[in-house]
């Protein structure tokens, strides 16, 4: 046969086998919509059609999943099986275990439990601590009730696992395996703060179903349940009392605090009394009302107030004045819990304030807190090695990888079935089926070089989240490549130049918005590489005289750059050049931050850390360490993320307006 004719019989072939995986491919993305639908007909239709395909798990599960309720043992121990070691069959054990939880059948839950190998959901966790009260009891391990209490405190809704376990531990447990009363009221208050009404009235019917009523009246009006009441006595009526002005103060601060001060407060007990103090004094610090102190000075002791309202209190004393109250700032920390005291936002601000007192002792004591801390990782990383007296640079990447680890990244299952997953459209099915194979398939997740083997697989296809995100977890490895991709750098540079913008600003920012994918779309709308609201692009559009310009084009890499772009610039220069107060604007809108820039001149550090928005304080202080990061390697110079940083303070008079027309 020629070799003409051969060529032609292995391209057909080829193109045979490519066409029959686009039609696996459309009946994979087809099984994917009817599970969305819950058309259990169509999947179970479509089913047959999808053996052999790389991501058959995912089509069977899908399947099986959608009928859960209604499946037998059987088929569900053949599920576990037939996929055995996948991620779909671990994650179909998680659904059964919360539906074997749902329906009480504690032999077969217990059972199943110790094959559960992701073991990351709290519902399950909390029905299984449930269980093992029920089988040991007394010699259930002395943490079990601590495990109960945590788990939750930290749920916000009324949910049927932690919120049965924690019922079952009150009525039957005994010595250090029980939930007190007291709990049960703190967890009334939490959920009270989280404006939780199901988890507050599920709390108190623990303890006080006679009161229902009184919880349904106090949440219509607080303010008309506290003023028709003259006394309290009981505990019962006390922790009422306290509820209702919790639930004022979200409305009616002021009223509450003056209710509280001049009315309740002789009334109630210290502990009490301090806590209300704490919700007040947050409040007051999440709007930067200068009255935070204040309230928080009325706290006689801190450590009745939770980890969240001392966090609030440490923030409202950086921004008490040109000088933070580093007493204060001390005091609030050394009340928090172990875990949060030790998170690098605390540890760098307590070194700070042992520097602002002086002294040997306190130079030693912040010397090593900030050794503890100093690296290129992060916001506070960055800052602490700078107080040491060293410039952030780009760190010396790892040794190369063996073919050996590149070989085992390749062939791990996990790993290529959510790139594929992700190569036709399932993003989210293949975020989660690669998390699980980097984080969760084993204790612990992979290794550091095995974290750098599956994030340069990712960065090879150029999956830039995948890759940035997996190498982000390696603990003693640093590969910068990874970290800090710069994909699109002709463009991204050019542009950013042409404009008067640091290209590393632009890539921090990027970095952070979108982790460079392109088709990446908010839960509000916004687009692309940098994440562009319509209505914001179509502005911008008009500025930048980019005529015929539909929100649709954001899609295109180089009309989201042009915009993106477009839009930060006049966003810096509306804040006279302020990368913080610009990194604000560009997440939360251009008003706010003209809001939050009022008070004291401050270390833009102490600003950042007081942006009222959770989601925008931690965008503010990625996207400037990402910034930091990116000059290190575009320079190759040392660079200074304070000096990025500079003050942040209310507006110069003598600066232009800002743009009212800035969206």
């Amino acid at each position: 046969m020629k070799f003409r004719t051969i060529l032609t019989l292995i391209l057909a072939a080829a193109a045979g086998a490519a066409q029959a995986q686009n039609r696996g491919d459309d009946v994979i993305l087809e099984m994917g919509n009817a599970f969305r639908q819950n058309n259990k007909a169509r999947l179970a239709q479509l089913l047959p059609q999808a053996r052999g395909h790389v991501l058959e798990p995912w089509a069977a599960y899908w399947e099986l999943r959608a009928r859960l309720d209604t499946a037998t043992p059987q088929e569900i121990q053949d599920f576990f099986a037939r996929y055995a070691g996948t991620y779909q069959e671990d994650r179909l054990r998680n659904d059964w275990l919360l539906l074997l939880g749902q329906r009480r059948d504690w032999a077969t839950f217990a059972d199943e439990l110790p094959r559960f190998r992701m073991n990351d959901d709290t519902q399950v966790r909390c029905y299984g601590l449930l269980v093992q009260h029920l089988k040991d009891g007394a010699q259930a391990p002395a943490t079990l009730a601590d495990d109960v209490r945590r788990l939750w405190f930290a749920q916000r809704d009324a949910e049927d696992a932690c919120t049965l376990a924690a019922s079952r531990l009150l009525t039957e447990g005994s010595g250090r395996h029980k939930l007190g009363v007291a709990d049960v009221w703190r967890k009334a208050r939490l959920a009270m703060e989280a404006n939780r009404p199901r988890a507050v009235t599920s709390a108190v019917e623990m303890v006080a179903p006679e009161v229902l009523p009184l919880i349904a009246e106090m949440n219509a009006s607080p303010t008309r349940f506290l003023t028709k009441r003259v006394t309290v006595v009981s505990r019962m009526r006390r922790e009422l009392i306290g509820l209702a002005l919790i639930k004022l103060a979200t409305s009616d601060p002021d009223n509450a605090a003056s209710l509280l001060e001049n009315k309740w407060g002789p009334q109630l007990s210290s502990e009490e009394r301090n806590w209300i103090w704490g919700v007040l004094g947050r409040q007051a610090a999440q709007r930067l009302d200068p009255a935070a102190l204040d309230h928080f000075r009325k706290v006689s002791r801190d450590e009745d107030l939770t980890d969240d309202m001392l966090a609030w209190k440490a923030r409202a004393a950086l921004r008490a004045g040109p000088q933070p109250e580093w007493k204060t700032l001390v005091s609030a920390i050394g009340a928090m819990g172990e875990v949060q005291a030790k998170d690098p936002t605390w540890q760098y601000w307590r070194a700070r304030a042992l520097l602002a007192r002086g002294g040997d002792d306190n130079r030693a004591e912040a010397t090593q807190l900030l050794e503890g801390i100093a690296s290129p990782r992060g916001f506070y990383e960055q800052l602490a090695l700078e107080e040491l007296g060293r410039k952030v640079t780009a760190p010396a990447r790892p040794a190369p990888l063996t073919a050996e680890e590149r070989e085992a990244a390749r062939g791990n299952p996990s790993l290529a079935r959510g790139l594929y997953a992700i190569s036709i459209g399932l993003r989210s099915d293949g975020v989660r089926e690669w998390n699980y194979g980097t984080n969760l398939a084993r204790p612990g997740g992979m290794g550091d070089r095995e974290l750098l083997a599956a994030a340069q697989l990712a960065c090879e296809r150029e999956v830039w989240d995948r890759c940035i995100n997996t190498s982000d977890r390696t603990r003693a490895e640093f590969d910068i490549e990874q970290r800090y991709p710069m994909p699109f750098r002709d463009s991204v540079v050019r542009r950013a130049r042409d404009i008067g913008l640091d290209p590393a600003y632009v890539y921090g920012l990027i970095r952070q918005e979108s982790r460079f994918v392109m088709d990446a779309r908010s839960h509000v709308g916004a687009s692309g590489l940098m994440q562009v609201m319509p209505a914001t692009a179509r502005w911008t559009a008009r500025k930048l005289g980019m005529n015929g310009f539909t929100p649709d084009q954001l899609t295109d890499r180089d009309t989201n750059i042009a915009i993106g772009t477009g839009y930060l610039k006049l966003v810096l220069d509306d804040f006279s050049g302020s990368m913080a107060l610009a990194a604000a604007a560009y997440n939360a809108g251009p008003n706010r931050p003209r809001a939050w820039r009022n008070g004291p001149v401050m270390d833009a550090a102490a600003w950042a850390e007081n942006v009222p928005f959770g989601e925008t304080r931690d965008y503010v202080k990625k996207v400037l360490a990402n910034t930091t990061m990116y000059a290190a390697i575009l320079s190759g110079q040392p660079q200074s993320l304070k000096a990025r940083l500079g003050t942040v303070g209310p507006r110069d008079a003598r600066t232009p307006e800002p743009n009212a027309d800035l969206p």
